[in-house]
């Protein structure tokens, strides 16, 4: 099992900011990206926002870019997501997920791990 831990969710008002960490651990050297993702209650889960972690090049999604971001500490593993100018509609549960890649002889495998989840709660 690879563990993948969220936390900082919390309750914050319309404007509001906000600080996720991740942390990760056990075969760290296969990291390719983290990200995070959300799904609010009734709706499909979307993707928020990536990082690679080898170059620490970023990917937001639109609703979020200007707003949102995301960094990472390479040593410690750990991938945060700075939210700011929160709106309600930002309010979901966010997901941190984890990407490997891992090469072998045969051919490049992907691995996806994932989060439980904390609750992001915005109110108007």
């Amino acid at each position: 099992q690879v563990p993948v831990v969220e936390s900082g969710g919390g309750l914050v008002p319309s404007g509001g900011s906000l600080r996720l960490s991740c942390a990760t651990s056990g075969r760290t050297s296969n990291i390719n990206t983290m990200g995070w993702f959300r799904q609010a209650p009734g709706k499909e889960r979307e993707f928020v926002a990536r990082i690679k972690w080898s170059d620490g090049t970023t990917d937001y999604a639109d609703s979020v870019k200007g707003r949102f971001t995301i960094s990472r500490d390479y040593f410690m593993n750990t991938v945060f997501l700075q939210m700011d100018s929160l709106k309600p509609e930002d309010t979901a549960v966010y997901y941190c997920t984890r990407r490997d890649a891992v090469a072998t002889i045969e051919t490049m495998k992907q691995f996806d791990y994932w989060g439980q989840g904390t609750q992001v709660t915005v109110s108007s």
